[in-house]
C-alpha cells in the first residue's frame, strides 16, 4: 500500500492548473496584452501565499474551500481594478466584474470537483492514507473515532485506542501504546487530554519529536508545554496540532526547491566549473588521497545521503570524529578551506540532486543524533526538513565544532525556529548573513 501516494505533486498541480485557469480568463475578458497578464499572474501568486488559498488539508470542508477563493477573487479583482486604472487601461469595468465572475465559478466547481474526487480515490485504492491510534476513551475520543471509522475518503486509517481505563475494546494501555507506535507505523497520534496528567503530555511530546511522529491533542484546559499551537476542526471535533510547519505545503516546497535548484545550478556553473579543476591540483599536490571527501549523513527523515566536501584532511582513519582546534589532520590548503567555508562548496551538488538545501538544519554525523537524540529536547525535530549548506543556527554562532552542552541546546533552538518559521526572505537573510560572516571571519570556522 502506498501511504503517501502523490500527495505532494497535488498542490503545486492545482497551482498550475490555477495559474492556466487565471490566464486564460484574464486574455479572454480583460486584455491581450501579455505585460498585463502577467502582472494579474504575479498578483495572484503574492495573494496565494498572503491569504493561504492553498493551505487546504484533507480534512478541510467545502465552505472553507469556498470562502477562501471568495477572498482570494475579491482582492485580486480590487488589485486589477487599481493595476487599470493606474496604467490608464480602457478595459471597462464590466470586464472585470464577468471576470470575478467566471474566475470564481471556474475555480469552485473545479476545486470541489478535485476535492471529491480525492476522497473517492483514497475509498477506492487505499492510497495517500494516515495511520492513526487515539489515547483516551472518553465522549470527545469516541466522535474523533467515528469521524475516522465512517468518512475514509479523508484518508485517515484509525487503527485502535489506548487506554487506562477498563475497556474490552482497547488495544491496550497508555504504556503500551509507544511500542505499538513504533512496530505498527502510526504515523499521527491523537490525545486526549482528560486522561493523561503533565508529565504523561510532556513523555508523548518528547516520544513523537524523537521519533518524527505528529502529535495531535483533544483540547482541554491543561497546559500544553508549546505556545506554536494550531486549531482545525475533523468534522466537529477540535483539534489541537503541536506544530504547523510551512515546508509541509507542497507549494511552499516546491517554491524552496526551484530557489534551491536555480541558485545551485549558478554556482556550479559560475564558481565551481573552474574552481573544482584549480582547487583539486592544489589538494592533490599537497597531500595523496581524492578531491572530494564524502561521508553518510542522516538527511530528511533520517535518510542516509553521501555529503560532499572538498577534502580539507590527510586521509585518516578517524573520519567519523569531528575537527578540532589546532587538529593535526587538517592540511595547510585545508586550513583556508575551512576558514572561508570553501570546503563546502560541493553541496551544490547536493542541493542539485535533492538530498539538501542551500538553507536548513546542518547534517550531523550519525553518532552525534545517537548521542543528542534521547539527551537533547526535541533534536530529531531537525530531520523534518532538508539538511542544508547553511542555516540559522550557524550565522547565530553555532557552527562549527560542539565543543559544550549549550552548544547543540542552542543550534537544535534555532533550527527548531527556523523550522517551524521558514520563509524565502529567511532563507535570503541567512545566505547573506552567511556571506557576511565568511568575510568578517569566524572564532568557530576550523
Amino acid at each position: 500500500m502506498n501511504k503517501g501516494g502523490y500527495s505532494k505533486y497535488i498542490k503545486p498541480l492545482l497551482y498550475g492548473i490555477d495559474l492556466l485557469i487565471v490566464s486564460f480568463l484574464a486574455y479572454s475578458l480583460l486584455t491581450k496584452n501579455l505585460l498585463d497578464i502577467g502582472f494579474i499572474i504575479l498578483f495572484w501568486i503574492i495573494l496565494s501565499f498572503l491569504i493561504s488559498v492553498y493551505a487546504i488539508y484533507r480534512f478541510t470542508k467545502i465552505p472553507e474551500i469556498i470562502s477562501l477563493l471568495l477572498r482570494q477573487t475579491v482582492i485580486i479583482v480590487l488589485l486589477i481594478l487599481s493595476y487599470f486604472y493606474l496604467s490608464k487601461s480602457d478595459v471597462h469595468w464590466s470586464n472585470v466584474l464577468y471576470f470575478f465572475i467566471w474566475l470564481f465559478v471556474v475555480l469552485n466547481i473545479w476545486r470541489i470537483f478535485l476535492y471529491e474526487i480525492f476522497k473517492k480515490y483514497r475509498i477506492i485504492t487505499g492510497s495517500n492514507y494516515r495511520n492513526v491510534i487515539v489515547i483516551g476513551s472518553n465522549e470527545s475520543t469516541k466522535r474523533l473515532m467515528n469521524f475516522f471509522d465512517t468518512m475514509p475518503g479523508y484518508g485517515y486509517r484509525y487503527k485502535g485506542f489506548f487506554t487506562d481505563q477498563f475497556d474490552e475494546d482497547k488495544i491496550g494501555t497508555i504504556e503500551q501504546s509507544f511500542s505499538y507506535i513504533i512496530e505498527k507505523g502510526i504515523d499521527e497520534v491523537y490525545c486526549s487530554l482528560n486522561e493523561l496528567d503533565n508529565d504523561q503530555v510532556k513523555s508523548y511530546i518528547e516520544f513523537c519529536d524523537v521519533n518524527m511522529k505528529n502529535l495531535k491533542f483533544l483540547p482541554d484546559t491543561k497546559e500544553l508545554f508549546s505556545k506554536n499551537l494550531h486549531l482545525n476542526y475533523y468534522d466537529l471535533v477540535p483539534v489541537l496540532s503541536l506544530r504547523q510547519i510551512p515546508l509541509d505545503d507542497p507549494v511552499k516546497s516546491w517554491g524552496k526547491r526551484l530557489f534551491d535548484f536555480v541558485l545551485a545550478l549558478f554556482v556550479l556553473l559560475l564558481i565551481l566549473s573552474w574552481l573544482i579543476p584549480i582547487l583539486g591540483l592544489i589538494i592533490k599536490l599537497e597531500s595523496k588521497g581524492p578531491i572530494f571527501f564524502s561521508q553518510n549523513r542522516p538527511g530528511i527523515k533520517e535518510k542516509g545521503f553521501f555529503c560532499y566536501k572538498f577534502r580539507s584532511m590527510r586521509i585518516n582513519s578517524k573520519s567519523e570524529n569531528s575537527a578540532t582546534r589546532n587538529d593535526p589532520r587538517i592540511t595547510k590548503v585545508g586550513e583556508f578551506i575551512r576558514k572561508t567555508s570553501i570546503d563546502e562548496l560541493p553541496q551544490f551538488i547536493n542541493v542539485l540532486f535533492g538530498d539538501m538545501s542551500v538553507v536548513g538544519p546542518r547534517p550531523h554525523l550519525w553518532k552525534q543524533n545517537e548521542l543528542y537524540s534521547t539527551k537533547i529536547s526535541k533534536y530529531m525535530v531537525r530531520h523534518l526538513v532538508k539538511p542544508g549548506i547553511t542555516g540559522l543556527a550557524q550565522v547565530k554562532g553555532y557552527r562549527g565544532g560542539i565543543e559544550t552542552n549549550e552548544d547543540i541546546v542552542n543550534r537544535t533552538k534555532y533550527d527548531i525556529f527556523y523550522i517551524e518559521n521558514w520563509s524565502i526572505l529567511l532563507d535570503i537573510y541567512i545566505i547573506a548573513q552567511t556571506v557576511v560572516n565568511v568575510f568578517k571571519g569566524e572564532d568557530k570556522a576550523y
